[in-house]
């Protein structure tokens, strides 16, 4: 990218997106600044379509009048008030009926007995997906957000871009952006990743005179209010509320040994709130959506000796993992990742992954990410985690 090319920066209203886009104004790019309306759990039906303002004639779009919603009223006053200091516009893009979407496969998926992760999908779909349609629509060259992760121009024979991990390794997110299409990387900017401390992206703000240097980060799943995402699943799926209840929790013999109130209440390596005591500490170790029972037993029994993920996404050549290869997998968020080796098993994108030691806590319908022993900040690619074996 060069000085005075468009860019389309995703703008939340928080502090790590408004520095972000003031980066690249100072680097000289013509920015444009977008944010999503994402609606409210309740929010009524007529709000649903999805729209973007439209450009006419090659000119820049004009703004959309401010709307009630999530991410949220108060973030969408901060995007405004950052953009008019950086002196760009900010657009207002309705995609209600794609978070909806989201929403509705975060309660299918635990409806289902797995345990989901939306963030990954709102990326792939909305940031980096839909976003870039937009981008393309007003002249952008790219979608830039304030992710903590980093972007590597390379030569074709590397690949062209290289997805790597931010510096700050407390808040790195390079796990969120798997799910981005290879070919997509050199379309994307994340301007943020090479600072080494969050405190530094927050004097960075209070320097550029940005309202927003002190605002508090986000801590929860932005359509989750107060944490309780079961309220979420049963909202969308209310079938769940009404004959989840008195399943069974069984021990690891298969004894019933007490009451849940819905296997979508618990997840894999979940130790408090399980509603049996042992005197010792115990964990959730399986969960089975068809008979409604969750398994209950030592913290031994969660250790995973391998996993099989579907729905692959590579950022690199996938030859090399069709005879195996080592990596670096990591199967949770905020989990490091460890040794272990992948193979390609078959066409449909499905992959395994061998621990070299077993790993706790594995989760169906997390996301397996891998990263390079030689490059350990590299992406190298990932997917759906499908089943385990312990």
């Amino acid at each position: 990218m060069s000085a005075g090319e468009k860019i389309l920066v995703a703008m939340s209203g928080g502090v790590d997106s408004s520095v972000a886009a003031a980066r690249l104004v100072r680097e000289g790019y013509d920015v444009v600044g977008v944010f999503m309306r994402l609606g409210t759990i309740n929010e009524p039906e007529e709000m649903h379509a999805d729209t973007c303002p439209t450009p006419v004639n090659g000119d820049s779009p004009k703004p959309d009048k401010p709307h009630r919603g999530c991410c949220s009223v108060g973030d969408a006053a901060d995007a405004r008030v950052v953009a008019a200091e950086l002196g760009i516009p900010l657009y207002i893009c309705n995609f209600r009926k794609d978070f909806a979407r989201i929403i509705d496969h975060f309660a299918d998926e635990y409806a289902s007995g797995r345990t989901p992760n939306p963030c990954v999908r709102c990326n792939d779909w909305l940031k980096f997906g839909k976003l870039h349609d937009y981008a393309k629509r007003i002249g952008a060259s790219a979608v830039a957000s304030g992710h903590y992760a980093r972007l590597e121009r390379r030569g074709a024979t590397e690949g062209g871009a290289a997805l790597l991990r931010g510096r700050d390794g407390s808040k790195d997110q390079s796990y969120v952006l798997f799910g981005s299409p290879r070919g997509r990387l050199a379309e994307m900017m994340l301007p943020i990743g090479e600072f080494e401390r969050k405190a530094e992206v927050r004097d960075e703000a209070e320097r550029l005179g940005l309202p927003v240097f002190d605002k508090p980060d986000s801590q929860e799943i932005c359509f989750v209010p107060d944490d309780d995402y079961a309220s979420v699943v049963e909202r969308r799926r209310p079938e769940l509320a009404a004959n989840g209840a008195g399943g069974a929790i069984l021990d690891a013999a298969g004894n019933r040994v007490g009451t849940h109130d819905g296997h979508h209440r618990d997840t894999i390596g979940q130790r408090r709130g399980v509603g049996v005591a042992f005197g010792h500490p115990i964990y959730v170790i399986e969960k089975d959506a068809a008979a409604n029972t969750i398994t209950i037993g030592e913290r031994s029994q969660l250790r995973t000796t391998s996993l099989l993920a579907r729905d692959a996404n590579w950022l690199v050549d996938a030859a090399p993992f069709e005879d195996g290869r080592e990596v670096l997998a990591q199967v949770r968020y905020n989990a490091r990742a460890v040794p272990a080796r992948a193979r390609v098993v078959n066409a449909d994108g499905a992959f395994e992954v061998v621990f070299d030691e077993p790993h706790e806590a594995v989760a169906p319908g997390q996301a397996a990410v891998l990263y390079d022993p030689a490059e350990p900040a590299r992406v190298l690619g990932g997917g759906w985690i499908a089943s385990t074996t312990r």
